[in-house]
């Protein structure tokens, strides 16, 4: 028993005794799952970074290989600082613009409004007001954002899979097109490989059959099997499997892809971006991004970090910063403009990520990726199964949007659902949270009690005096 104790007692000043770096370091990459599942929600957010980064190589002439590199930095970065499988995802509202619009924005405007976002967002950072924000928004209207961007997500992973596309022309999902039943990104394998993600991962919670049962004593055979069964079933690195499986079909599809492949990177350069290209990009790619950076970016993504990791909720200024800091690097180089995204977060949780190491995995991949393949890798995306994107972002999309499930009250689903509601029909993130914000003052004014202020006192005398004469 001695022995014991003195070895425990070694063992936490050795701990101890570590600098902070690396406690840290040590702390963000300790598995909490099995490698198996780390690997496989590391691939959970590609189902929207896919699209938009294909789209705006092939309409903006993105450099892919620049941005390969400098996101695969940022996944390593962030997954050493949060900790947790804190995603790096498009800013989609400047590829909607970029893309959608015409005139299409440059490189530089692109890169143009990136910055002005992250100068935006680093200065709410730095002087704590988007800590400010985030302690006052309410909670409903919070839900409202999470659940419209939710269902938004998973109503264009139902046009991937039901519908052909061409990100040539626009990251939207308004195609008719029916995608064909066969083929190798038919609609049968499209279904598969939901059948599959669903038979593997379930509803995407543990469900401990023996512990269910422990209350009443009893514990069947039976029971067991299926404890056994479901254990086996979630180690499976299922989305990472169907992941490899669209790579795979990517050169039977297209054989010629593997004449066009060039290795190497693209050589850096700093991007020149003039006064015109910060004003075009300013009013027409940063005006419409920053509130939805603000809103889903950092509010959003803090508040179900708190929901998925219990007492690890994040700090909004921290992630706030971590936006600012990495845009104000790369989208000098024509790298593109990226931000945290609570969809992400939601899919790679939803596919077993549970710690930083995930999107670290996930960076060495797109560093090697970036490093070997360069552009030619676009070759290698553009004969991407669509569909099986459409899958990976339908688990992502319903797992961020179940997170508006703990609505107690009639009065929050009410704010929530009316603050969706605007969000999705009009577009507009910022649109829904002003309205969700002001239904939650105008419900609680009604509530307000009205004795303390000095015109409502004769009122309550005399609703007195007229109870005390109308009293027997």
């Amino acid at each position: 028993m001695a022995e014991e104790s003195q070895e425990t007692t070694t063992s936490l000043l050795h701990h101890h005794g570590q600098p902070g770096w690396l406690r840290r370091l040590t702390t963000s990459l300790r598995l909490k799952t099995s490698l198996l599942s780390e690997l496989s929600g590391s691939v959970g957010d590609l189902g929207t970074y896919i699209p938009i980064v294909l789209a705006l190589t092939l309409v903006s002439h993105l450099d892919l290989s620049t941005t390969l590199i400098f996101t695969a930095l940022y996944n390593i970065a962030t997954g050493l600082l949060f900790g947790t499988p804190m995603p790096v995802q498009p800013m989609k509202s400047i590829a909607a613009v970029a893309v959608s619009e015409t005139p299409h924005l440059t490189v530089s405007q692109i890169a143009a409004a990136g910055i002005c976002t992250a100068g935006t967002l680093l200065f709410l950072g730095v002087t704590g007001l988007m800590s400010f924000f985030y302690r006052f928004i309410p909670l409903p209207v919070v839900r409202g954002v999470q659940l419209s961007q939710g269902l938004s997500f998973a109503f264009s992973a139902i046009k991937y899979i039901r519908y052909n596309q061409d990100f040539t022309k626009t990251t939207s999902t308004k195609t008719t097109d029916p995608r064909p039943w066969l083929g190798l990104d038919g609609l049968i394998l499209a279904l598969t490989c939901v059948l599959f993600l669903i038979f593997t991962t379930g509803d995407g919670g543990k469900r401990n059959v023996v512990d269910a049962t422990e209350s009443s004593g009893i514990i069947t055979t039976n029971q067991r099997r299926v404890e056994k069964r479901l254990r086996i079933l979630s180690a499976v690195p299922s989305a990472l499997i169907v992941f490899l499986l669209g790579l795979v079909f990517c050169f039977l599809r297209d054989p010629s892809i593997v004449n066009d492949i060039k290795f190497g990177p693209s050589r850096f350069h700093v991007l020149k971006i003039t006064w015109d290209d910060f004003k075009v990009g300013f009013i027409r790619g940063a005006v419409p991004q920053i509130p939805l950076s603000v809103l889903n970016s950092v509010i959003a993504v803090c508040k179900l970090s708190g929901d998925l990791f219990p007492g690890t909720e994040l700090s909004a200024t921290t992630v706030s910063v971590s936006v600012g800091v990495m845009n104000l690097v790369g989208c000098w180089f024509g790298a593109m403009p990226v931000c945290h995204g609570a969809g992400g977060l939601a899919g790679q949780y939803r596919f077993g990520g549970r710690s930083g190491l995930s999107v670290v995995f996930l960076g060495l991949g797109k560093l090697m990726l970036g490093l070997v393949f360069g552009n030619s890798f676009v070759r290698i995306l553009s004969a991407f199964p669509i569909g099986i994107l459409g899958v990976l972002l339908l688990f992502a999309g319903i797992e961020l949007a179940m997170a508006s499930r703990d609505m107690n009250s009639k009065e929050e689903s009410f704010v929530m659902l009316v603050c969706a509601a605007v969000s999705m029909t009009g577009s507009s993130a910022a649109l829904g949270f002003i309205c969700g914000t002001v239904l939650y003052l105008l419900l609680k004014l009604r509530e307000l009690d009205c004795s303390a202020f000095p015109f409502s006192r004769s009122t309550t005398k005399s609703n007195v005096e007229d109870e005390t004469i109308i009293s027997p």
